[in-house]
């Protein structure tokens, strides 16, 4: 589903934005793909602040369907407005009042069935939850630290897969790891030999895998902001977190 004018950055034709007011939409079907797609861009980051709340994994399951049914039944959403700031720190305003008064809004979704609005594999959400620095910090800063690991993660995954597609899977496996960091010669020289490439050739392969990396990053983070001249500052808070 794609919203937009024409004449646009097609990179934000489905922002996160676009998909709020899509939540509005008076067509069940559009307004349900709408959540949808909310809801599986922003479990990771809920799930881990509930988690971080001192709650466990079956806990926060069940915290994190509640959180959306409750959003799906009282049309949470509605009340974003892009004008006051980030959507992500509309979701975790909302994601703490809904945390301080959760028994009394679980006991009303129960009583309406509580559905399963988000499928995910609570074995790879604690893994990454692993990987998550937990400094101390303010719920908002837990909330984002665990946004900007989802966000590094989906541009991985999205490279990875893009290296699979052309059958260089183990060049991108072998220069992952130094994406942020320059490899000493003797580095360069043994994955050069380990990959049958000239250490050259691999140096230029790892300066394509970053610039790409950099354009992904660009283009995830652009579906995150309500305007294209936010993205550098969205992308410069999103490394100043994952460095602290």
């Amino acid at each position: 589903m794609t919203h937009g004018c024409p004449g646009r950055n097609p990179e934000f034709t489905t922002t996160q934005w676009s998909l709020v007011l899509g939540t509005m939409d008076t067509a069940p079907a559009r307004a349900a793909a709408a959540l949808e797609r909310l809801c599986t861009r922003y479990w990771f980051p809920i799930y881990a602040f509930i988690r971080r709340q001192g709650h466990d994994t079956h806990q926060a399951e069940d915290l994190t369907q509640s959180f959306f049914q409750f959003v799906l039944e009282r049309q949470v959403f509605h009340q974003a407005d892009r004008e006051k700031g980030r959507f992500r720190n509309f979701i975790v305003a909302s994601l703490a009042n809904f945390l301080n008064n959760h028994r009394d809004h679980v006991a009303a979704i129960k009583r309406g069935g509580n559905q399963v609005v988000v499928a995910w594999d609570e074995t790879l959400a604690e893994e990454i939850l692993a990987q998550v620095p937990q400094n101390s910090g303010t719920p908002n800063q837990s909330f984002d630290r665990a946004w900007a690991a989802t966000i590094i993660r989906r541009v991985l995954a999205n490279l990875r897969a893009e290296h699979a597609d052309r059958d260089r899977l183990a060049v991108f496996e072998a220069l992952q790891p130094h994406l942020t960091g320059e490899p000493a010669a003797k580095d360069y020289t043994h994955l050069a030999a380990a990959l049958g490439m000239e250490p050259g050739a691999l140096k230029v392969a790892l300066h394509r895998l970053r610039r790409r990396f950099g354009e992904l990053l660009r283009k995830e983070v652009a579906h995150t902001v309500a305007r294209p001249e936010d993205v550098a500052e969205e992308i410069r808070h999103l490394l100043a977190v994952l460095a602290q």
